[in-house]
């Protein structure tokens, strides 16, 4: 079952060893990042490679990535968001109830996003949101690649 936190592990934003930021530029750049400190909703970062405000601010807004090797442990029943993309979600009977297409945060929980294909040729996938919260999810078996929650197709 899922705890209210979904990401964790033991390791501050501090001890991340690198990460590739690509900003608009066509090629991505490899910095190594001297600190991180979450302020707020989001990481603030410094790299001995960034020298000044103006370099800092040119990556403004780009895309960060940081090597699965420097990701800390999650902790039982905390997941990493990626590895619940694609899952089957299906309920206590076994029916399908779509794959895990995104995951949203609503605040105070995390929704999954599922998508099940129409049963009719031509008609879009059936969406549907399912609250990430112990409540609702019996278990998740990430090796399987199921999730298993107390939901039914009407609700």
């Amino acid at each position: 079952m899922p705890s209210d936190r979904n990401v964790g592990g033991n390791k501050s934003p501090s001890q991340k060893a690198a990460a590739v930021i690509s900003a608009r530029a066509a090629n991505p750049v490899l910095l190594k990042i001297q600190e991180a400190k979450e302020h707020a909703d989001t990481v603030v970062a410094s790299s001995l490679d960034v020298a000044d405000r103006n370099q800092a601010e040119a990556l403004k807004g780009a895309r960060i990535f940081v090597p699965r090797s420097s990701f800390p442990t999650a902790g039982t029943d905390e997941y990493y968001w990626v590895d619940l993309l694609g899952l089957d979600v299906v309920n206590r009977e076994g029916v399908a109830l779509g794959q895990v297409k995104d995951l949203m945060s609503t605040g105070p929980q995390t929704v999954l996003v599922l998508a099940l294909a129409s049963d009719e040729a031509g008609k879009p996938a059936v969406e549907r949101m399912i609250p990430f919260v112990a409540a609702f999810v019996d278990n998740v078996d990430l090796p399987g690649r199921l999730i298993t929650v107390d939901w039914q197709l009407d609700y």
